[in-house]
């Protein structure tokens, strides 16, 4: 079950996965943006500080490879969160329009060219999202994203582990993050 005051008070941070989930752009790597999404008692600030540093090590040129590298030529690291489970079944696209349909309940528009399981988009509407005044609805359809979150950045961190990239960092804190945004059954009990 999705806590949706913890998730409000992580938007920052999936701001910041938004943006790292993208195609690189030098202002991505600035200090500032670390320090606005992150304090170091976050949870998943190892992980983020771990991704931060190794790709600090790298040039823009040679992240902007390393990130078309793992998210365009691999079908293993795809961003389409569904894709792992349901590659083009039938099944995913109604789990797309699902997506779909809590993007617009929450006033985004998507383009019609545009999948809606694609990790930043998601990243980008748990960061903008306003639900207040929505709860009940935000609850239902809140939770389906996430429970779509937390299938698809499993196997997508299990190939980045495999494969040593300095993304799975980025993917843990993200797995982390959304672990902080729901209630366990014992917090239920």
């Amino acid at each position: 079950m999705i806590d949706l005051d913890k998730l409000l008070m992580q938007q920052p941070s999936f701001g910041f996965f938004a943006r790292h989930l993208t195609y690189p752009d030098k202002l991505d790597f600035h200090p500032s943006l670390l320090e606005e999404a992150w304090d170091a008692g976050h949870p998943a600030y190892a992980s983020i500080k771990r991704y931060w540093d190794s790709m600090h090590e790298f040039s823009l040129e040679q992240i902007e490879e390393l990130y078309v590298q793992t998210f365009d030529f691999q079908k293993k690291t795809t961003l389409y969160m569904t894709y792992f489970k349901m590659e083009d079944s039938r099944e995913r696209g109604q789990m797309l329009v699902r997506l779909k349909e809590t993007y617009e309940l929450f006033g985004l528009e998507i383009a019609s060219s545009e999948l809606s399981d694609y990790l930043p988009l998601m990243c980008e509407f748990l960061y903008a999202a306003r639900w207040e005044g929505h709860r009940k609805e935000a609850k239902e359809s809140l939770s389906l994203m996430l429970a779509v979150l937390e299938d698809g950045t499993y196997h997508l961190l299990k190939e980045l582990d495999r494969l040593d990239s300095p993304y799975a960092g980025l993917i843990r804190a993200l797995r982390d993050t959304l672990k902080m945004c729901t209630i366990q059954e014992a917090e239920l009990g």
